[in-house]
């Protein structure tokens, strides 16, 4: 072989080798982000029983620190998640409220077997309470409570719309139908009055319904889900109940989610999520939900800049354009606002009311 044809082999194998090691790094690059192995850099001291210092405590949870935004104990957020929640009541300020005249004290058990089988009256939720001869209070009918009288009511509006002719004769069979099972009498409002107040509330709400969102997208590498499920669970976010979707919990307990953070569904669920590729995720405030005093937009607005900057992402908005820190001042005065007139109308944020209303 000449010593041409060496050069030529020998120049040859070295653009293959380029060709290759390029692929290979181009391949790479292009790879997302995957999450890494957490490793705990201080093992947790195992304590062997009966060798506990002299006066140190015996609980077996007392050196357990669980998850928590308020500083309490392990024990006492357990002992506050045991404790049920409580039905939200019927209110006249969003509810369409029909008295159940009653001649003699009726046990819950005949209340609970006289409810309808459905608690809609169309799209909106119908709801039966009783006064407790025990308490005095309105409440849900209970088994082995007693009932000296009964009230029915169906919501006013809610984000399908106000309440209609048709869905307000729907409540008034409901209710009639409960009251013959128990023997009492209902007296049903005007029908007419109540759709007009409907409207009138509906038209509130849908003026101050905001349900604000951040996009967050890649700059230059993609994420895998895994990667962006680590970094969000890094501030405080747990996994949701649909896939592809973490949640941001209250602090107190039975509150809704203080955040959402969505990525795709299909990517969440595919056979090898580390191998799918992300280039956009969701973060997302629904405002009449959560508390004014949880200070939501600020957390949301710290998640959306720490997640940026720990994945190399950038904030846009619906147009794909760059928010920057003036527009969120711009945007948290305008919300500031938005809770005054909320609480003005007996509906803050967050409370009872306005979940029930902005739902």
């Amino acid at each position: 072989m000449s010593t041409l044809q060496i050069s030529l082999a020998v120049v040859g194998g070295l653009v293959l080798a380029g060709v290759v090691a390029h692929s290979t790094w181009t391949a790479r690059k292009n790879q997302p982000k995957r999450a890494t192995p957490e490793v705990n850099p201080e093992p947790r001291e195992q304590i062997e029983p009966g060798l506990q210092d002299e006066g140190a405590s015996t609980d077996p949870l007392a050196h357990r620190q669980e998850p928590s935004f308020d500083g309490d104990s392990g024990l006492g957020a357990l002992a506050h998640a045991m404790t049920p929640e409580k039905k939200p009541g019927l209110d006249a300020l969003i509810d369409v409220i029909a008295p159940v005249v009653i001649e003699s004290v009726v046990s819950g058990e005949a209340a609970l077997a006289a409810m309808p089988s459905t608690r809609r009256a169309g799209s909106k939720p119908f709801g039966v309470e009783g006064l407790s001869v025990t308490t005095g209070e309105w409440e849900f009918p209970a088994a082995s409570h007693r009932y000296s009288a009964f009230q029915c009511g169906v919501q006013l509006a809610n984000r399908m719309g106000a309440l209609n002719q048709i869905e307000y004769s729907e409540f008034v069979m409901k209710a009639q139908a409960f009251a013959d099972a128990i023997g009492g009498e209902p007296e049903f409002p005007e029908m007419l009055d109540e759709v007009a107040r409907a409207r009138e509330l509906d038209q509130f709400a849908s003026a101050h319904d905001a349900q604000l969102s951040f996009t967050l997208r890649a700059v230059h590498t993609a994420w895998s889900p895994g990667y962006v499920q680590q970094n969000a669970a890094r501030l405080g976010f747990v996994a949701g109940v649909i896939p592809g979707r973490m949640v941001l919990p209250a602090p107190q307990q039975g509150n809704a989610p203080m955040l959402g953070l969505a990525f795709d569904t299909q990517a969440a669920m595919a056979e090898d999520p580390e191998q799918t590729a992300l280039r956009e995720v969701t973060l997302s405030l629904d405002v009449p939900q959560v508390m004014r005093g949880e200070q939501p937009f600020v957390r949301m607005r710290e998640a959306a800049v720490a997640l940026a900057t720990a994945m190399d992402g950038a904030i846009i908005d619906d147009n794909g354009n760059v928010i920057h820190a003036e527009a969120m001042d711009v945007i948290g005065s305008e919300l500031e606002q938005l809770y005054d007139t909320l609480d003005e109308r007996d509906l803050s944020a967050g409370s009872v009311l306005a979940r029930r209303l902005f739902s």
